[in-house]
């Protein structure tokens, strides 16, 4: 059981009560400077103070970022798996049995799992196992980096070493997700889809034909048009169009998240705004932090975005920003990875450390292991896609 906390008010505050259990908050001062960390610190503060709906979010007194919610064990599983599985005898009555309260270290608003940076992976794992495995019948460490390009050297070997912590101490290692990102190592645009193959660059360029329709804006966060309450729910909409046409749902974020989040001036963060015919069909919420452009969030009216190909015009208007800014990398984020192959995305991998507290569960788990790692079997089959090379 976690230490009960005296409540304190607001953010600042050491824990909150949800569903009269005590769960940490963050003290702003608590989140230090992580290993892992892609985004701004405040990503993680603000998810957080509000996680998405029924997450509970908090930092364990490791200095770890965590949640807990109730996981659908099959959402990263093989679809033609979870077909087989939902058609079993009764399964509306037992599917439940599939949905367990399970503790995440690591958050949905970072790209990998982040934690102290003065932390040793041979005390912290048994420490976490220790504090959450007896309580939860589900302990997951996110989103570990496996030799990433995009971190440093501290980063990739503390992420090396918590892996061994992990398989010493009895976790199942999964492949995670596919992070797609573009180094910027191109002259100019035209430089970079020259690259592509020839149907490629002919099919892009003619997607990218409506650019001369649209009018596009960058508005840093923390501007005054973020403090008007029908801005705010205007974007928080469109991030709700896209989330609910997606096949995946997992973490909604709240309104409260983006409106925070959008007015937050010291992050680095920058909207991309799409207008067509003076009504905004479309945004892009980055980042620019450690010489990166981070892609976190998109909002699309529907069928408007599609119809003028907002996702293929943001690309490479981020790319052009990134470019001319002089930054390193394009970091375009887990989703998708088909279609940010197609687009000349490279991809590094994360690992998920899974602990089971049932014996015989752990054990079917080894054996389903590549039903999970569907962006790993998708990567293996399509190794040449994201060249896009004539």
């Amino acid at each position: 059981m976690r230490p009960t906390i005296p409540i304190n008010n607001g953010i600042a505050g050491l824990a909150v009560q949800t569903n009269a259990r005590l769960v940490p908050r963050c003290d702003p001062g608590r989140v230090a400077t992580y290993l892992n960390l892609l985004e701004p610190e405040s990503l993680v503060r603000q998810f957080v103070a509000h996680p998405p709906q029924a997450f509970e979010a908090f930092v364990s007194p490791e200095g770890a970022p965590a949640f807990t919610t109730r996981f659908d064990l099959l959402t990263t599983m093989d679809d033609r798996v979870r077909l087989r599985i939902a058609a079993l005898p009764f399964y509306r009555h037992w599917c439940g049995l599939l949905r367990p309260r399970t503790c995440f270290v690591g958050t949905t608003v970072s790209e990998y799992a982040v934690f102290p940076r003065d932390s040793a992976p041979a005390l912290l794992v048994p420490a976490l196992k220790s504090r959450y495995a007896d309580e939860y019948p589900f302990l997951i460490i996110k989103d570990v980096p496996q030799d990433s390009p995009l971190l440093d050297a501290a980063s990739n070997a503390h992420a090396h070493e918590l892996a061994e912590a992990c398989k010493a101490a009895g976790f199942v290692l999964l492949q995670g997700q596919a992070l797609a990102y573009v180094p910027i190592d191109f002259n100019s645009v035209d430089d970079y889809i020259s690259r592509l193959s020839s149907g490629r660059r002919k099919d892009i360029r003619r997607k990218l034909r409506v650019r001369a329709d649209l009018a596009i804006e960058a508005v840093p966060c923390g501007s005054a048009r973020f403090r008007n309450a029908a801005v705010l729910d205007e974007y928080y909409a469109l991030y709700l169009n896209v989330f609910h046409q997606s096949t995946v749902h997992f973490d909604l974020l709240s309104a409260a998240f983006f409106r925070d989040l959008l007015q937050d001036a010291s992050s680095g963060g920058v909207v991309f705004a799409y207008h067509h015919d003076g009504h905004l069909i479309g945004y892009n919420l980055c980042f620019v932090n450690g010489g990166m452009l981070i892609d976190k969030y998109v909002g699309f009216r529907y069928p408007e975005a599609r119809a003028l190909n907002i996702y293929f015009v943001s690309w490479f208007h981020n790319l052009a920003y990134a470019l001319e800014r002089g930054l390193t990398h394009y970091v375009a984020g887990w989703t998708d990875p088909e279609i940010k192959a197609y687009l000349g995305a490279r991809f590094t991998f994360t690992r998920h450390a899974v602990h089971i507290r049932n014996g015989l569960l752990r054990a079917i788990l080894r054996r389903l292991t590549a039903s999970f790692e569907r962006d790993r079997a998708w990567h293996e089959t399509h190794p040449d896609d994201s060249s896009g090379r004539s």
